[in-house]
């Protein structure tokens, strides 16, 4: 048995996509427009020739709201559409900037109360208790994303949808 994968079903395990249209780059932004246009009620965004970006209208806004990041670029005789799902890109640096700070703290705490052990002085007696405050804060930085994340799965089937009813019926299969 042969199951054939789309495009798009890789999405499950990895929220980026890369696929090739025969349209040219105006025709498949206009393709998204009147998609855009049709479901006005349910997405909003900015779409032209060169980028797209798509978001799920909601009541609620919150931190981690996905979105759906379209680059459309000429690659050799084809249009390539690559798309990203995810939140936008200035929480998602946020948030590795918490993890990258707090794990440098982590190292540099660690650092310091292995050091004061191996030549037995006690400048730093409090260097074991500040790396378990950066593990705990990475930790909680990490159940905010998973939160975050929780929250936003019913936007993010909304934007899978979008992106598989105006974007799927043009990929083209390049060998």
């Amino acid at each position: 048995m042969n199951t054939e994968e789309s495009t798009l079903d890789r999405i499950r395990t990895r929220p980026r996509f890369k696929m090739f249209t025969h349209l040219t780059k105006e025709e498949y932004a206009e393709n998204l427009k009147q998609y855009m246009e049709a479901h006005k009620d349910e997405f909003s965004g900015n779409i032209n020739k060169e980028v797209a970006t798509i978001r799920v209208k909601t009541e609620y806004d919150n931190y981690w709201k996905p979105c759906l990041a379209l680059r459309i670029e000429a690659e050799d005789e084809h249009t390539a559409i690559r798309g990203v799902f995810g939140p936008s890109s200035a929480v998602w640096t946020f948030f590795m900037f918490l993890y990258f700070s707090f794990s440098i703290l982590w190292m540099t705490f660690f650092t310091m109360y292995y050091v004061e052990k191996q030549i037995k002085s006690a400048e730093y007696p409090w260097a074991l208790s500040a790396s378990f405050v950066m593990l705990f804060l990475i930790l909680l930085t990490y159940i905010a994303a998973r939160f975050g994340q929780h929250k936003g799965k019913e936007e993010m089937l909304k934007l899978r949808r979008f992106a598989e009813e105006s974007t799927l019926q043009f990929e083209k299969k390049i060998n």
